[in-house]
Order: C-alpha cells, then structure tokens, then sequence
C-alpha cells in the first residue's frame, strides 16, 4: 500500500457525550458527528434530516418562472420539444426525469444526447441544425449549456427558444437563452449551490407540477434524482442528503421498470439500497452505455414500460459494462508496460501516455486507477489517426487545469478542473505537450505535495467496537462526498494471522488488542505487499461493517491504510543504529555482527524477492515495509539492518545500485551475465569475522 499521510480529528469527547445523551446516538456515532462540526442538538438535527422540508422552493432559483413559462408556453401551442442531455449518469438520470414528466402531461417531447465518441461533450451548431430540420422549437438542456455561448446564438438564429438547466461553473456573461437555470449563477441565491444535473431538473418539473404534488414527483422521479446524485460524486449534505434518502427508500421499490430490472440484472434485487449499491454498481453500467457509445439503451431502460424490453435492455447494459471492463483492462496492462519502461519514480513528477487504438471511452478510468495506483497525476492519450483525445486525472497539491492551460498553444481544445481534464490535440504535437507538461509540473510539484490524505474522524479504543454501535452508524447515511463513511484508527494492533484470498489478491487478518480480536479485511493488496509480517504490532485506520454469513453477523474492519507501530519503528531503529555504526567502521559485539551477518539463504530470500517484484529492474519500498514482506515470503528473520547488508553485498558485486529519496528506497538491477560471486564480498567477509 502506498503511504498516506493521516489527519487525525479530536473531537471533543465531553460534546459527544452530551449529544449522545441528548440525541439517544451511540458513543461512536456521537464522536463522528462531533469531529465534523456537528456537536449540538440542534446541528445534528439539521445535519441528518432527510424530511422533505429540507427540500427548498424550486422558484428561488434565478429564472424558474422564465423557464416554466416558456415549457408551458411550448407545451400549449403543440410545439416539439427536445430534451438535450449529456452522456454520463447525471445527464442520463436528468433527461429521462423530464421527459418523462414533459410525456405524462402530454408534450410532443423527445430527447438527444451527443454520442461521446463521435459528437463529444454538450451542444453542437450541427445538432442544432438537425433538430432544426426535425422541427423542434424549444431545447431544454439538462446537464449542460451553460457556457454554450455559441450554439446558444446559432439556436437563436434558427429560431429555436433554449431553455438552459444546468449545474456547472459559470461565467459572468450568460449565452443568450430564454431562460438560465443553475444554483451556481452569481446572480442566483439559491440556498443550496450543490445540486446535480438531475437535481436541477427535478427542480423545473416540481416548478411545472406546482407546490401541491411534491410527494408524487418524489415517488415517481426521486429514484433517479438519486441515482444521478451520487453517481456525480455531488456532496451528499443538505437539499442533497434529503433527495438521496427519500430515493433510496423508494429505489428498493422502485415503480421504475427499467430500474427494477437493471437491479435484478446486476444481483442487487432485495438488498438494502445504499448509496454504495449505486457508485459501485448501478453508476458503472449506466456509464457503461455512453461510455461505449450506446447511450440511447440506457435511456430507453429508464423511459420503457415494457418489462420484456427493460429485460434486454438491462441485460446489455450489463454486458456493455464487462466489455467496458474489458477495454479498460487491456488498455491498462498495456499503461503499466509502458510505464515500466519509460516511468522513474526519481523523477518523473506526471505520467503521459499515448496509444494508438485506445478506446477514448473509457481512459479516463485507467487514469484514474494509474493515478491512485503510483500517486502521481496522469494523462493518457488514444490516438485515433492524426488527433489524439486525452483524459487526466491529478491528486490535491497539482492542479491540472492550470498545467494543461500552460500548455494551451499546443492543444486544440482543453476542459475540466484541478483533479480531472480532458483534451483535443494532434498527434504531430504530443511529443513537445509531453515535455512541456512535464517541465511544469517538475517546476511545480515539490517533495511530500502529493502525498495521498487519509481523513479520520476518531481514535477509538476496542471496546467501542461492538455489533451494535456499528449498526449505529446507519444514522449517518446516506454516505457520500461530504459526508464519508466514517474512518476509525487504533494504535497497537497484534497482527496475529494473515491470510491471502481470491489467488492472494486480498488478505483477511486477525488483529488483537487488549484481549480483544478483530477480523479485518485489507482489498488489493497480497500477502507479499503487506508492509508487515505475523507478529508485528501495527497502527490501522478503517471502516467498520457487519459482515452477515450464513446467517451469523460479525463486526469487519476494512482496511483503508495499515502502517507499523512505534514500537516496531523503534525496534527498527536500534539496528540502523547498529548498522550505521558498522558502515562507519565502528566497533560492534559479537552478538550485534551476529545480528546483522545474513546467511547464504537469507541472501538468497532477499534477492529472489527483488527479481520477483522488480518491474524494468526496478523497485521502489519503505525499506522497513521491505524486510518485513521478504520476512513473509521467505519465514526467515530479516531485520532491516540483514536487509541492508544483503543490498551491499549484492552492490559491492554489481548486480544492483539503490538510493533513498522522499522516504522510498529505490533499487535498480545492473546487467550481469554469468553466475556473481559474492564470498568476496568485504561486507560479508568483515561480519563474519566479527561475529567469531
């Protein structure tokens, strides 16, 4: 796992109890609610409402009565109208809500969503024409608009009205539109800026069905304005939290064929709805569809009342996703190839890649995961021709906006924010935007800024941790950004088994702490990459779930960051003492030579590890996660001073080099050919003289 640097909350423990009191939460629900600022009655109240008066007048946004006059306006004089989405989940959900109101109240309504891959993102002077010819009169956006200053006009000129719903930054001028809808406007003083697309749009059909039917919109449309929500990664606090929970509630009964046969098809059919069920898995096959350029299937999914389609219509969506899953995996395998050519973690401050033949669907996605996975921002390019179409995604402490604006002279168009960007540009130019960007970012990347940040709420003690106070935490759904599932940490956890799953791509360990055992679970990491070993004491930082099997339900921790102890650091460090006093030709005991001289096949355990785990010759580990994984592998006792040792007898026989910096130890293997011999080694050879 890579380091991460923790922020550890105190809150404060005397509020927590007297809100526990107050509120009937349980300690540990009280603590996390406490170390995010809300520490009265009163706040806790607000803060985890989901009742519909938390929903707020939908005519406070700035142009509401223009928008619904001009809707109706349409709708009485006969005229087409078309709903004009965008491809993701957000844009999905949003068009279906309101054309499926504009349909139930009579509209000559359809829609029109920009194929990504042909088209790309929002309105286009040539969809314009072409519904033009169609005969439409009123576009109504969803999702998208707000800086169409061009197309806006074009529309105009044509003689189509425009009325434009949207959530994204705006600018101080606004396109010409019969109306603007978007809680971000600087004129607007919506009390809550932080609505989805989907948001938005269930704000101008709750407009057009008046104050009186605001419980039908949300039995007929809240599933969706869920859905959308949070699969946009859009703060679950506020208005927000309020239509997500009514949602979810009725998501598990969902009157939505569509959607009811997509949670059949994905096995989600019965389960309690959580905003997880929907990032996880419902958000990733409707994305699937627009994704792979079929973004009609999931609209259709969500506007049919025909179960037998709804079935085929889920089904594909589902096989969409495998394929998308597919081409994402292929295209990442073909990344990390490359990257272990070309990548040097020394360094290389931004990872650019260019294929040919990449789907452009779905780089973002690898992006994303090569990002996580080296913590370095990333851009990745298909190249189709002679453009190339990229994706990046950063990390905080690098904005990637601003780097790609360095580079604008370069790119024939560019858009998004600090962690996420997309960009046009020519195949001719990617070899000088690479070096470009990369200077950038070596001018402004400096040691430690992009360390990954793990957010805890609390420090907790073992008896904290019972069945019940986990279910307690249920209050504080649904999760989402803003409002993350709770992380706990605990220092001094006995690591008393480890055991690797699914073909060691996981591990399950037993922790134990004053008297007290824990089943944990650490995702993506082996056996081999643990940065511990059985019998170390570890610090963890976790989440804490109930796992039910068979009936019988259990408390879980899942492993968000597992870091060694002080007392393992600190017993690391008195042999770097040792060792250092060694490499300064400093005296030692029989007793400390002993400790640090490796045996032949503790030479051979370190080596085979570093081979084995070596990408292109290289290998970058915290030297004391190091000696513990070849610790695992091998069941034999290396300390991190043999480890030293080891690595200078294999760099006094040439066969690797290695070097500290920004807290990794990075080695890299030398060519050698033949068999090396190391009884030479004056390393070795002064040891054990010494240990005699």
């Amino acid at each position: 796992m890579k380091t991460k640097r923790w922020t550890t909350a105190a809150p404060d423990l005397q509020a927590a109890r007297s809100l526990a009191g107050a509120c009937g939460f349980s300690p540990l629900a009280a603590a996390v609610l406490c170390a995010r600022g809300v520490d009265t009655p009163e706040k806790a109240r607000r803060f985890l409402s989901t009742g519909v008066d938390g929903l707020h007048d939908p005519f406070c946004l700035r142009d509401m009565e223009k928008a619904v006059a001009a809707v109706r306006d349409a709708m009485d004089q006969g005229q087409k109208i078309i709903v004009f989405g965008d491809y993701d989940v957000d844009g999905i959900t949003a068009t279906c809500v309101l054309l499926r109101y504009l349909r139930s109240r009579g509209a000559d309504a359809d829609y029109y969503i920009p194929n990504r891959l042909s088209e790309g993102y929002g309105l286009s002077c040539a969809a314009m024409d072409a519904l033009f010819a169609q005969g439409v009169r009123l576009i109504i956006t969803v999702d998208a608009g707000v800086t169409a200053f061009e197309e806006a006009a074009y529309a105009a000129k044509l003689g189509i009205r425009m009325v434009i719903t949207d959530h994204h930054e705006c600018h101080e001028e606004l396109p010409d539109a019969a109306a603007i809808v978007d809680p971000r406007r600087s004129d607007c003083n919506y009390p809550f800026p932080e609505l989805a697309g989907v948001g938005v749009a269930f704000k101008l059909i709750c407009a057009l069905a008046g104050p009186e039917n605001l419980g039908h919109m949300l039995d007929e449309y809240a599933d969706l304005v869920a859905l959308g929500t949070v699969a946009d990664v859009m703060p679950i606090v506020g208005e927000n939290r309020v239509l997500v929970a009514q949602g979810l509630e009725r998501l598990s009964r969902t009157r939505n064929v569509g959607l009811e046969k997509l949670l059949q098809e994905s096995g989600q059919s019965g389960r309690r709805m959580t905003a997880s069920v929907i990032s996880f898995v419902l958000a990733p096959r409707i994305n699937a569809a627009g994704r792979m350029g079929n973004t009609e299937q999931a609209v259709e999914l969500f506007l049919t009342g025909d179960e037998n389609r709804a079935q085929v219509l889920a089904a594909q969506l589902c096989e969409q996703n495998k394929e998308r899953q597919t081409a994402e995996n292929q295209i990442l395998q073909q990344a990390l190839q490359a990257l272990r050519k070309e990548y040097n973690p020394l360094e290389d401050k931004i990872i650019v890649l260019a294929g040919e033949g990449w789907h452009h669907g779905v780089i973002g996605i690898v992006s994303s995961r090569i990002c996580d996975r080296y913590a370095c921002p990333t851009i990745l390019i298909a190249v189709d021709g002679d453009i190339g179409k990229g994706s990046g995604r950063s990390m905080a402490g690098f904005n990637l906006f601003e780097a790609l604006t360095d580079s604008d002279f370069l790119l024939d168009k560019f858009g998004g924010h600090e962690l996420a960007a997309g960009l046009t540009i020519q195949k001719k130019h990617i070899p000088e935007f690479t070096k470009r960007i990369r200077d950038y970012a070596t001018a402004h990347i400096q040691p430690g800024d992009l360390i990954p940040v793990l957010h805890i709420d609390c420090a907790i003690t073992p008896d904290l941790i019972t069945e019940q106070a986990v279910e307690s935490l249920a209050v504080l759904e649904p999760f989402g950004m803003k409002n993350q599932q709770p992380v706990f940490s605990m220092d001094g956890l006995y690591v008393e088994e480890i055991t690797p799953i699914s073909s060691d791509r996981h591990v399950r360990l037993t922790l134990t702490k004053d008297g007290a055992s824990f089943s944990a679970m650490l995702f993506g990491t082996g056996a081999g990459g643990c940065g511990f070993a059985q019998g170390n004491f570890v610090d963890a930082a976790f989440h804490l779930e109930i796992n039910e099997y068979r009936g019988r339900k259990t408390v879980q921790m899942v492993l968000q960051d597992v870091r060694l102890s002080e007392c393992e650091l600190l017993a690391d460090q008195k042999i770097l003492n040792v060792y250092n006093r060694y490499m300064a030709d400093g005296a030692l005991t029989v007793q400390e030579a002993r400790v640090l001289l490796p045996s032949r096949p503790d030479l051979v355990a370190v080596w085979r590890h570093i081979i084995s785990r070596a990408e292109e010759g290289r290998l970058s580990v915290h030297s004391n996660a190091l000696s513990r994984r070849v610790q695992w592998e091998s069941k034999r006792e290396i300390n991190i001073g043999k480890l030293f040792v080891c690595l200078d007898v294999f760099s006094e026989s040439q066969l690797l080099s290695y070097n500290f910096r920004d807290g990794l130890l990075n080695i890299v293997l030398k060519p050698y050919e033949g068999k090396a011999d190391i009884s030479q080694s004056v390393v070795l050879r002064t040891l054990q003289s010494m240990s005699q």
